[in-house]
């Protein structure tokens, strides 16, 4: 990988990169598709990183069909799939791991206190194995995204990291590898986050700025479904610090089980 990373550089070609940890979908595709566009050499890595879940997590049911996304991938425009070994990113006795303070410990980060850890160093691993110019990332995974690029103005990395908007099935509920595990009672009432966002939208465009309220009328239309919230918060998309009154960049975040799958939404509210 370095070597072929390497010789394209040396031909004066940009290099563009869309992490994954494979079982690809239309989100995917499209992040795939954006970076043919922008750079000469698409590199899509799947590796399904054992230091982003925890314990009790799914690591080891997390969905994986190596020959589907290799067919998925190469159609989409990908020149190259990296897929490393746990053996190849962590050799025995490894000990080192990139955290980005503060950012981490909120959102996600309270109820999967490593999560991120593995995220940011598994990321910072495939920077400095491939050299991309540009990597490619959801919104879908806002917080995911906002660490990810404060870790790369903190280390001095010489990537870009872009942003690409959540796709959605047509009812709503942002596409996620993980929704395979929902039956299809759960999969029915799955889209009541994003109604419950786009319900936040509309009340703050109606002028109503109080976050107490607004969170209030979203938690009762989510747990009318006996839906479990693990958290529902209105914060500053810079530092996701709570926010009392929604200005421009509040994010509205959540993470909620349906039956045994935690599935994450969110959406940026702005007046």
């Amino acid at each position: 990988m370095r070597s072929f990373s390497q010789h394209q550089k040396k031909l004066g070609k940009t290099i563009g990169l869309v992490p994954t940890m494979g079982y690809l979908h239309s989100g995917h595709i499209s992040l795939i598709e954006r970076a043919k566009k922008d750079c000469d050499t698409v590199v899509v890595s799947i590796y399904v990183n054992p230091t982003q879940f925890g314990p009790e997590e799914d690591y080891k049911r997390y969905p994986r069909d190596l020959e589907r996304d290799k067919k998925l991938a190469k159609a989409a425009g990908a020149d190259v799939l990296f897929t490393p070994s746990n053996k190849e990113i962590y050799p025995d006795g490894y000990s080192t791991y990139v955290r980005v303070e503060k950012l981490s410990e909120k959102l996600c980060g309270v109820s999967r206190p490593t999560h991120f850890r593995g995220v940011t160093t598994v990321v910072a691993k495939l920077f400095n194995i491939i050299k991309p110019d540009k990597s490619y990332f959801g919104w879908k995974d806002a917080q995911q995204l906002i660490i990810i690029k404060k870790m790369v103005e903190d280390l001095n990395l010489n990537v870009k990291v872009v942003g690409l908007p959540t796709l959605r099935e047509k009812d709503g509920l942002a596409i996620s590898s993980r929704n395979k595990y929902l039956s299809k009672e759960e999969r029915e009432i799955a889209p009541i986050l994003y109604q419950a966002l786009q319900k936040a939208k509309k009340i703050v465009s109606s002028g109503e700025r109080n976050v107490e309220k607004v969170l209030r009328e979203l938690k009762k239309i989510i747990e009318e479904k006996k839906i479990k919230i693990d958290y529902l918060k209105a914060v500053n998309l810079s530092d996701f610090a709570d926010v009392k009154r929604i200005e421009k960049n509040t994010l509205i975040a959540v993470a909620a089980w349906v039956g045994q799958t935690r599935l994450i939404d969110n959406m940026l509210i702005r007046n």
